[in-house]
């Protein structure tokens, strides 16, 4: 692990579903510049990709991993009890450990791809965020098991379970940091890779209606917590690669298209890039 007390340069890969995987294409940009990160940040689905990144992983193998890791099948093993706790909760003995997918298909696949690996063995160092449940505080995470570290973080309510770590029962970070640059508030300067909760095209069904109110929540939260960090000070520019066509939570289809489009920003956002490592003022991304 090549760690540093004090990061100079930190990038801070934001929830998105697969659409955070453009943050292998920003990667791979700024090393072709010579401008490499000294830390990871990431939460939600934007830990997948982050990790990887601190893992040293080329752009090829990480999309090729990442195929693997975040696929409509890791998400499709339904609990036949979630049902029932839901329609009968005294009787289905409802709790906090509510989950409507099993994660045991999850937990294999990052299994495969990290194995026993430590936050703080990663060749680049990586923080990663999850709520605490009981609180609803942020909890950031910057060693122990990588697997568990993920796991957490992307434990979406409902979707999936919580997990404990620390006597800490956590969900996912995108709950109180959708875009955490605060947790590399240390840093010299951030590059944060954001993207903004998709509002659904129309309310048909309750589903979306609920999908609607939770995305204006995250994307509001998005912009208040930059919006803090600005006020705060922090050196940092946002990267929001622009899309030429709706791209599913799933759409793993989409990952080259997502790779390239992450470059196509990193390259049109190099001059800002390189002010922001070399000057001293504040820089925020709308």
């Amino acid at each position: 692990m090549n760690a540093s007390p004090h990061p100079r340069f930190a990038i801070a890969v934001g929830s998105g579903g697969v659409r955070s995987i453009a943050a292998l294409g920003m990667v791979q940009v700024l090393m072709q510049h010579g401008l490499r990160p000294d830390l990871v940040v990431g939460c939600s689905t934007g830990t997948i990709f982050g990790a990887l990144i601190a893992a040293g992983h080329g752009a090829d193998e990480a999309v090729r991993i990442a195929t693997t890791l975040w696929s409509p099948e890791v998400a499709t093993q339904r609990r036949w009890r979630a049902l029932p706790q839901m329609l009968w909760p005294r009787l289905g003995r409802f709790d906090a450990d509510f989950a409507m997918r099993h994660d045991h298909r999850v937990m294999q696949r990052l299994g495969q791809a990290f194995g026993s690996l430590q936050l703080n063995e990663l060749p680049l160092p990586m923080r990663v965020v999850a709520t605490d449940a009981a609180t609803g505080e942020r909890a950031v995470l910057r060693s122990g098991s990588v697997v568990q570290a993920l796991r957490a973080s992307f434990a979406l309510p409902f979707m999936f379970a919580p997990v404990m770590i620390d006597g800490r029962r956590l969900v996912d970070g995108c709950l109180t940091d959708p875009l955490p640059v605060s947790a590399a508030a240390d840093a010299d300067a951030v590059l944060a890779l954001g993207f903004p909760a998709p509002m659904p095209q129309r309310i048909d069904r309750p589903s979306r209606l609920l999908a609607q109110v939770s995305s204006s929540l995250l994307n509001n939260l998005m912009q208040a917590r930059l919006a803090e960090a600005r006020a705060s000070g922090q050196r940092l520019l946002r990267i929001e690669p622009q899309l030429r066509q709706r791209v599913g939570l799933f759409d793993t289809a989409a990952m080259p298209a997502l790779v390239e489009a992450g470059r196509r920003a990193t390259e049109a956002a190099l001059p800002d890039i390189v002010s922001l490592l070399h000057r001293g003022p504040a820089l925020v991304a709308a």
